[in-house]
């Protein structure tokens, strides 16, 4: 399984698409995730998980979870205020605004690559 170190870096989606992403690994930066914030710029990858909760969240969220080899399993929308059931296989998960991961072309089945900045791992 991969594991990753807090940090920036980009997304990059079957079929070449690149989107702006921020790893959170760490207990501390998973448990903060996108709180008190307006949007994000991009996706967060959270690693690792199985579920999330947007209790407190300013906005509705793209959620979907990765398997051990980054393929997406599901994919759902979720309002604020709300928890998500874990998902047994899932390993990762990528959270983004509503809307955006169609525009990316994330969808079940599909396989993404994390490219972070150098430094990280």
């Amino acid at each position: 399984m991969a594991r990753w170190r807090d940090g920036c870096g980009q997304l990059v989606v079957e079929g070449g698409f690149l989107v702006p992403l921020e790893v959170a690994s760490s207990y501390r930066a998973r448990t903060r995730g996108l709180l008190g914030r307006d949007g994000v710029q991009g996706a967060v990858l959270l690693s690792p998980a199985t579920s999330v909760h947007t209790f407190r969240m300013r906005f509705p969220l793209d959620v979907a979870y990765l398997d051990r080899h980054l393929r997406v399993i599901a994919l759902h929308t979720v309002p604020p205020n709300r928890l998500t059931a874990p998902r047994l296989r899932a390993r990762h998960i990528l959270e983004a605004e509503a809307g955006a991961m169609a525009q990316w072309g994330i969808r079940p089945g599909v396989r993404v690559r994390v490219e972070l900045h150098a430094g990280h791992t």
